[in-house]
């Protein structure tokens, strides 16, 4: 015997372990032998109020069951008391226990060896069979969450839609574990909010193996906006147009709508490219923009931040609807535009790994205390400044509240023609503050103790 198999055989097997049971709307025809003998000897059984009443027939006489129906957390302690009394139990969940089921939250509150998982066909699994669509490089979202209305533009994180606003802007294919309230025709209207109405076309399948079983093979967004579907559904997402493949990092300033005649309301190219440099931003950073202006610098975080979220602020009325025109341009789900002056708002805001601030309405000194106590280990605030006034108050509060920071002074020159030949024409420098109050901070820093 080799030492892998060695290893293996050494796991010590639980002699009574809860038994999770792939079940699906079939009722006992859905189980195998095995399955259906543990059922029909478990002492305890819990499931939901409509899967104990499919296999009420298959009970043993005298079998307790449990509704876990708005008890999850109830469970793991079910489970313990039958087993601390000898008991056999079973847990029935709807198809695969590990794809989107209890499995998974049984794991982390029992010893994983107190687990039997028998696991079924999955839901996505025979929806994707139903229309014959591959799903091997698909990308399983469940929206079944609290009811958090209609998807609108730039909902923030917290929203059951929000998984799949973000999914749909990288991956080809989906599919989606839907709730009575995340319906189908919602899901619809979601990429018609989104600008996506043309991008995909979908599926639903409903009431899988029940007698009134019904397949929309084919779908448009605009078509399944209005419809209504049974709640027992399965929805799948298909591109029928190529996903954009934009540029995430160093935009040209004409790629955003910008006041006119332009008043140097959109941070320029090369200064807004050094100024995400100096942001470190991660994946899944939670940014803050704060005067946004046009929204060039909090539009291209999103690009840069796709697991993360983007949370702007705009007091000038005409700009903030600039800014909103480029989002919906922009194509990202993950940005956040509020009308208002900062500070107001900011304390329903996340705390961010990284901060802009472009403008600050005269609230400069305030705005860097509340930024430097929200930012979160290792954040990072970043400020431009064109004016002397601005860059001494900046650099004041930054040395009265103790923090690293360092200056960056940029000034460009673009090449402009002049008859048949070019020269250089210089823009207005710009001074960039960058500051911190962890690890990780500026390597050229002040900090005055």
């Amino acid at each position: 015997m080799s030492d892998t198999e060695d290893a293996m055989d050494t796991r010590v097997k639980d002699p009574n372990p809860c038994r999770v049971i792939g079940v699906l709307d079939d009722g006992a025809a859905s189980l195998g032998a095995t399955a259906l003998a543990h059922l029909r000897t478990a002492d305890l059984v819990i499931g939901g109020a409509r899967t104990l009443a499919l296999f009420r027939h298959e009970l043993k006489a005298g079998a307790v069951t449990r509704d876990l129906t708005g008890q999850l957390k109830a469970v793991p302690g079910w489970v313990r008391s039958a087993r601390d009394a000898h008991q056999s139990s079973v847990v029935l969940a709807t198809g695969d226990p590990l794809c989107h089921g209890i499995a998974p939250y049984l794991a982390q509150h029992l010893c994983l060896d107190a687990l039997d998982i028998l696991p079924n066909l999955s839901t996505v699994q025979l929806a994707c069979a139903r229309i014959g669509l591959a799903w091997q490089d698909a990308r399983i979202v469940s929206v079944h969450s609290q009811d958090a209305g209609e998807w609108v533009r730039g909902s923030w994180p917290d929203h059951g839609l929000y998984a799949l606003a973000q999914a749909l802007r990288s991956e080809q294919r989906l599919l989606v574990l839907t709730s009575p309230a995340n319906s189908p025709d919602r899901i619809a209207r979601l990429l018609l909010a989104e600008g996506l109405g043309e991008d995909f076309q979908l599926a639903v399948a409903e009431n899988l193996l029940q007698a009134d079983e019904r397949i929309h093979p084919q779908l448009s967004p605009a078509q399944a906006a209005g419809m209504r579907f049974a709640e027992l559904n399965v929805v799948l997402l298909w591109r029928s147009r190529a996903a954009a493949q934009p540029v995430r990092f160093g935009l040209a300033d004409s790629a955003f709508e910008q006041r006119q005649p332009e008043k140097g309301l959109i941070t320029k190219q090369e200064v807004r490219a050094v100024s995400l440099a100096r942001l470190q931003l991660r994946e899944s950073s939670v940014v803050w923009d704060i005067g946004a202006g046009s929204g060039s610098v909090g539009l291209e975080a999103a690009r840069l931040c796709p697991r993360g979220h983007v949370f702007a602020i705009e007091k000038n009325e005409a700009d903030q609807a600039i800014a909103g025109r480029n989002h919906a341009a922009f194509g990202v789900s993950n940005y956040t535009l509020q009308h208002g002056k900062a500070p107001e708002g900011l304390d329903a805001w996340p705390d961010p790994d990284a901060v802009f601030i472009g403008g600050s309405g005269g609230e400069l000194a305030g705005l860097i205390g509340l930024c430097l106590r929200r930012l979160r280990p290792g954040g990072r605030l970043v400020m431009n400044f064109v004016t002397l006034e601005n860059l001494a108050t900046a650099t004041q509060a930054l040395q009265s509240l103790n923090a690293q920071w360092d200056v960056l002074q940029l000034q460009a020159a673009r090449s402009r023609p002049i008859l048949h030949m070019h020269r250089m024409a210089a823009e207005n420098p710009v001074w960039l503050v960058c500051a911190g109050m962890g690890s990780g901070q500026p390597d050229t820093e002040h900090r005055h103790d």
